[in-house]
């Protein structure tokens, strides 16, 4: 039973659509007039929806004027191409876009009128999940719209490193043992033994344990990889880590 062992062949598989660094999709989604440049913009406006709409969400306004204010948000920042004025010298780009955002609420906070639900021009099909429970966005504890804005931030460089290393697994046509095997990225569940993995898989409880410890070390370094796209420098990726894993603590 093969398992994804080589990392020449996890690169190649990997490395397919995420070549360009974070700050490069930032630049080219700012020339609005070439196909690329609408690609990248409706990259970032998926990437960042969870995290700018749970922080409008906590700083108070209801689900359906988080939703309403949220496109807003990406309505302006397309017809005033707001890109077009940041550079990497501006600081990280998730703290230059929330800044951009207050500064949205700000302005929303003085119009008297609101977006009516619906009313607004729908850019891209985000796919946003923002059903469900979202009481913790209610301001019950001390958990403030930044920290909720910085939680979704990292929430979501986890799940774009998940789905990329499973990518690799559907390539390697492995994608019922990823399947499997995820479990073991987080100690929030309970793992399945592995003998019962080995004998669904006809590998060995040896090949279990061995997967295992490559699917935990191409996790990490996929992690690694999309963090380093979201700095202008690549010597402030530690730092990222370290602050993503503090917010998730």
């Amino acid at each position: 039973m093969q398992t994804p062992s080589s990392h020449a062949d996890a690169a190649r598989v990997g490395s397919a659509g995420f070549e360009s660094t974070h700050w490069t999709v930032v630049l080219e989604a700012a020339r609005q007039g070439s196909a690329a440049g609408h690609e990248a913009l409706e990259t970032l406006c998926k990437s960042y929806w969870k995290p700018i709409h749970g922080f409008i969400r906590r700083s108070g306004h209801t689900r359906e004027e988080s939703e309403d204010l949220t496109q807003g948000f990406f309505e302006k920042l397309v017809e005033k191409n707001w890109l077009r004025s940041v550079t990497r010298e501006g600081g990280k780009f998730r703290s230059v876009l929330l800044t951009a955002v207050k500064h949205h609420l700000s302005h929303a906070r003085e119009r008297e009128r609101a977006l009516k639900r619906g009313g607004g021009r729908v850019l891209f099909s985000l796919d946003a999940d923002v059903s469900g429970d979202d009481s913790w966005l209610e301001p019950a504890d001390n958990v403030t719209p930044d920290q909720v804005f910085e939680r979704r931030w990292a929430l979501g460089m986890l799940e774009i490193a998940l789905q990329r290393l499973r990518q690799e697994y559907v390539r390697l046509e492995k994608a019922d043992l990823f399947d499997e095997l995820q479990v073991f990225l987080s100690g929030s569940a309970r793992p399945v033994p592995h003998a019962e993995i080995a004998a669904r898989h006809d590998i060995s409880i040896n090949a279990v344990g061995v997967a295992i410890h490559r699917l935990r070390r191409r996790y990490g370094e996929l992690l690694r990889e999309q963090v380093a796209r979201t700095v202008g420098d690549l010597s402030e990726v530690e730092n990222e880590l370290r602050h993503l894993i503090n917010v998730l603590g």
